[in-house]
């Protein structure tokens, strides 16, 4: 006997609303291509759902890269948030092992700061955070922005990453321990690689939201050259809306896009494994 067994109508309708939900989120994305490809005239003077006119205008992509530094923008982006993730994990997951493995006094107290962190919205923390930088010296330098953003992802990645660590049996560290490895080589060698999942995850979320980071972007930099994307598409907008280049503003959105998609199509394992790993005992 099969338990469990779906019902066929409702395996019919959960595959209409995955369908569904499939199209509400594919469809964006394809528009801002189709409309990637289009001209001024296009966008003016046909209906804006329409399919783009042939030749395709693929020049609109070679333009925004080149005409409004949309390759300055990436550049920094990379630069930002490939430093902040880092940083971000590195001192996320020692932190995390230490608070999940170890008993002391003040961890409890520690933990319980850093998820009373996840709280506080980062904008309370804008005009502090300005005179700080500014005396550091880091204002208009991306290492500012490296460092807030570290700061401000790392709450988060210590709540998921302690869950990883208490998940982990203490029977792989004590065989380590017997093997003559020390805490910092039981770490790295064995706890590491097994959080995988949950480093990626993290390291996906965080990126995310600091990819698409738009206020302190705003506020710590000012100058045109280290505008990171959310900051040089605002700015192209604004000027692209009077000079009508409709066509190469979609381009610059589906550029800021693909690194975020590359990064989902290649981790979604890892990122399902991460989300649902604290679910399952």
């Amino acid at each position: 006997m099969v338990l469990n067994k779906q019902h066929p109508l409702a395996r019919i309708l959960t595959y209409l609303i995955l369908l569904i939900w499939t199209i509400a989120v594919v469809y964006p994305l394809v528009w801002t291509l189709l409309g990637a490809l289009k001209n001024n005239q296009q966008f003016m003077l046909d209906k804006p759902w329409a399919l783009p006119d042939f030749p395709l205008l693929w020049s609109n992509f070679s333009y925004v890269w080149t005409k409004y530094g949309f390759g300055g923008f990436f550049t920094n982006s990379i630069i930002v948030t490939a430093g902040s993730v880092i940083v971000s994990l590195f001192l996320a997951s020692t932190s995390a092992y230490i608070l999940a493995r170890f008993t002391f006094k003040v961890g409890n107290t520690l933990y319980s700061l850093y998820l009373s962190a996840m709280m506080i919205p980062m904008i309370l923390g804008l005009i502090p955070l300005f005179f700080l930088l500014n005396d550091l010296g880091l204002i208009n330098n991306l290492l500012g922005l490296i460092i807030v953003y570290s700061a401000s992802s790392l709450p988060f990645g210590i709540f998921v990453l302690v869950s990883f660590f208490r998940m982990l049996p203490r029977e792989l560290e004590e065989a380590a321990y017997i093997d003559g490895a020390g805490y910092s080589k039981t770490f790295f060698s064995v706890m590491l690689p097994l959080a995988k999942s949950g480093l990626i995850s993290v390291a996906i979320m965080n990126g995310l939201t600091i990819w698409n980071e738009y206020i302190m972007g705003t506020v710590f930099t000012n100058k045109p050259d280290l505008y990171t994307l959310p900051v040089g598409m605002a700015v192209m907008q604004t000027e692209m809306q009077y000079r009508t280049e409709w066509g190469p503003l979609f381009a610059g959105l589906f550029l800021s896009i693909v690194p975020v998609l590359i990064l989902y199509i290649i981790f979604q394992k890892q990122i399902a494994e991460g989300v649902t790993a604290g679910a399952i005992k």
